[in-house]
């Protein structure tokens, strides 16, 4: 199977397992999004939900957040990994957006990676899902899968993000994410991986 017929089977195997996959994480709007994406690193989206829902029933935008004060941020997001510096660049982001930003969420690159705590891929996360401004974020599991299907080499997540967004149509991006995302956690796991068992890695073949 050359280049061209993997991503022909991939992208067809994606939409029929996943065909209107959910952002998994619980949001109202960008700012929500922001943080719930944030807090995610070196932590699973189920507890990020179940921290989330009582933290925006106390706070869900930045003014709010700065009232609820880093102290009790702090406390609350403790069940999520480094919790210390996590709830420090949130209430710090949240200053920022309020007194530079009138409390919204830059909609560019330059100005969400500028804001503490927030890397590449969350930027990318919230541009893509919220202002619909093409961007592909690339995960551990995207990261993984993309070398698996030998979509790209696994040098780094900025190469496979790369290798990505030229093989696959910008339109796609935001849909693909999701789906990736989804089938890396059901079907393609980083242990235990059967390949006999694998819906793609068992049709176009697997490259550990």
């Amino acid at each position: 199977m050359n280049k061209k017929e993997r991503l022909v089977f991939i992208t067809s195997k994606l939409d029929e397992l996943f065909p209107s996959p959910p952002i998994p994480l619980n949001h109202q709007d960008a700012y929500t999004l922001l943080i719930a994406v944030l807090l995610s690193a070196q932590c699973t989206d189920k507890r990020v939900n179940q921290v989330t829902d009582i933290l925006f029933k106390k706070a869900n935008s930045p003014k709010k957040m700065i009232e609820l004060g880093e102290a009790q941020i702090t406390e609350i997001i403790k069940p999520c990994g480094f919790f210390k510096t996590k709830g420090r660049h949130i209430f710090s982001l949240s200053e920022i957006l309020l007194e530079k930003y009138s409390g919204e969420v830059p909609q560019t690159f330059a100005e969400l990676e500028s804001l503490p705590g927030v890397g590449h891929k969350t930027a990318s996360v919230v541009l893509s899902h919220i202002f619909k401004i093409p961007a592909f974020p690339v995960d551990t599991h995207i990261h993984r899968l993309a070398k698996r299907w030998q979509l790209s080499d696994g040098e780094s997540v900025e190469k496979t993000e790369r290798d990505l967004k030229k093989i696959f149509p910008e339109s796609a991006w935001e849909k693909l994410h999701l789906q990736i995302i989804y089938f890396g956690r059901t079907y393609c796991k980083a242990r235990g991986h059967i390949i006999s068992d694998c819906p793609i890695c068992s049709v176009i073949g697997c490259k550990e």
